[in-house]
């Protein structure tokens, strides 16, 4: 069964860190595209970054440049989203997806999809 499981969410105060991981079951994370994704209550999912197949490249949202790091690790198929610097506009829904698509930035360049993990950010 092909799955994708986030974890590490939580609640932490403005300019603290999180890591949160995506495992993947049923297939090999190494040969997809990465992404995660978040959503505000009341707001669109948006973008946050990319991770290419092999890892070689990556791609973020603006709004978390220089904060936020993606990588992978293949031996564990689990993927990583560290997160520094965290503000109170960085809470939401993180939920982690993995495509064929590259540069992948958009929705529906993601076939394969987590649950969800919250985040929040107090200020």
């Amino acid at each position: 069964q092909v799955q994708l499981v986030e974890s590490g969410g939580g609640l932490v105060q403005a300019g603290g860190s999180l890591r949160l991981s995506c495992a993947a079951s049923g297939f090999s994370l190494g040969n997809y595209v990465k992404g995660w994704f978040r959503q505000a209550p009341g707001k669109e999912r948006e973008f946050v970054a990319a991770l290419s197949w092999a890892g070689a490249s990556t791609l973020y949202a603006d709004a978390v440049k220089g904060r936020f790091t993606f990588f992978g690790d293949n031996d564990k198929n689990t993927m990583y989203l560290q997160m520094n610097n965290l503000k109170p506009e960085d809470s939401g829904v993180y939920s982690c997806a993995v495509g064929t698509q590259w540069p992948a930035r958009r929705s529906a360049d993601f076939g394969t999809w987590g649950q969800g993990t919250q985040v929040t950010v107090s200020s």
